[in-house]
């Protein structure tokens, strides 16, 4: 499909180089433009590259009062020649099509998704944030907008993709650990749900944990599974750990764990990270006395915002606290940091495909 351009005026768009004076923070700002699609009678229609600003949505929309809403995260990013790479959006659009399917939303054929989020980054090129470390932050969703009470899916959605110039997310690099609080007391997923996909309200439920975890001077959960045995991931991440003969293990993906391409990333990155790294099932109580004994020296984990946010420490809702390692950050995280931005920045080669310039055809 043609995508259409209607475009703000020369006066009411950037037209220099975004050049901020200090931290421009991460996801604040929005550039001048947003893509929109719909999807009505049974196919996807009227691809769109329009002003940014508010939608016009009845207040019987389906998603407003159901839920039937999803979203993706990936980021793009300057390289020396000065055009912008994305970074692995193909397996965006996959994952995607596979958190549509878990809430019955119609598929984006993917190259369509790709050439959507290519064109508006063409689009709005110069709001990348001149600073080292900068990205622009792609936030794909698609939303059902049927005016109708009744619990069915939706017969119409609006696919729509935005972007946020944003700094770097650690401003000088991977200095300092968190805390997570393994709780018993609340969980991210069942088997049979969403927890697979990038559902909004997947997100809603993890508000109150959240909330908890900060009580207790945590950053963010731990989630178990539903009998409170096994790790599955860490808030809005995928979990690690890091065995002292340096393998690296992140527990197996299941239908309550999203997941995260940060983390298929580094299991295909194996070689070039100089490790061994596996999926397996993570027991609490092996994970542990791993801990304790030294058996395990890092522990972190994996995202699309942060890349890498190493772990320090864990506190039980009982108030015991066990600390990783030293509870600093190890060198295995900081190299895994270092080479994962590497890449993204193509100051490394990065695998075959995964990185790909913006091309400048905008009108």
């Amino acid at each position: 499909m043609d995508i259409k351009y209607n475009l703000k005026s020369a006066s009411e768009r950037r037209t220099e180089p975004f050049m901020p004076e200090g931290d421009v923070g991460f996801g604040k700002l929005r550039t001048d433009h947003m893509f929109l699609m719909d999807y009505r009678d049974g196919q996807w229609c009227d691809p769109r590259i329009v002003p940014y600003g508010p939608f016009e949505m009845a207040p019987g929309a389906m998603s407003l009062h159901y839920g039937q809403s999803i979203f993706e995260g990936a980021k793009a990013f300057m390289h020396e020649d000065g055009e912008i790479y994305t970074f692995r959006l193909n397996k965006n659009a996959e994952r995607m099509n596979r958190s549509a399917d878990i809430v019955c939303i119609p598929n984006i054929d993917e190259a369509m998704q790709v050439k959507a989020i290519n064109a508006l980054i063409d689009v709005d090129r110069l709001w990348f944030p001149q600073q080292e470390g900068a990205c622009l932050y792609i936030r794909p969703f698609i939303f059902a907008t049927e005016d109708r009470l009744s619990v069915s899916p939706s017969q119409q959605y609006t696919f729509c993709v935005m972007l946020s110039p944003s700094g770097a997310y650690y401003a000088s690099g991977v200095n300092n650990g968190i805390r997570l609080l393994i709780s018993t007391q609340f969980h991210r997923a069942v088997s049979g749900g969403t927890g697979a996909s990038k559902a909004a309200g997947n997100y809603a439920a993890s508000l109150r944990a959240g909330k908890a975890a900060v009580e207790y001077g945590a950053s963010q959960v731990l989630y178990l599974d539903s009998t409170n045995t096994q790790i599955e991931e860490a808030g809005a991440m995928n979990h690690f750990h890091i065995l002292k003969d340096g393998t690296l293990i992140i527990p197996t993906f299941t239908d309550t764990i999203l997941k995260s391409i940060t983390s298929q990333s580094i299991m295909e990155l194996g070689e070039m990270l100089g490790c061994e790294v596996r999926q397996e099932t993570v027991m609490l109580d092996q994970f542990i006395a791993d801990i304790e004994s030294g058996e395990i020296i890092e522990a972190g984990g994996f995202g699309t915002a942060a890349v890498v946010s190493p772990v320090s420490s864990y506190i039980f809702e009982d108030g015991r606290v066990i600390t990783v390692g030293d509870g600093k950050v190890g060198p295995n995280i900081q190299r895994i940091y270092k080479l994962f931005t590497e890449l993204q920045k193509g100051h490394v080669a990065a695998p075959q495909g995964w990185v790909n310039r913006v091309e400048r055809v905008a009108p």
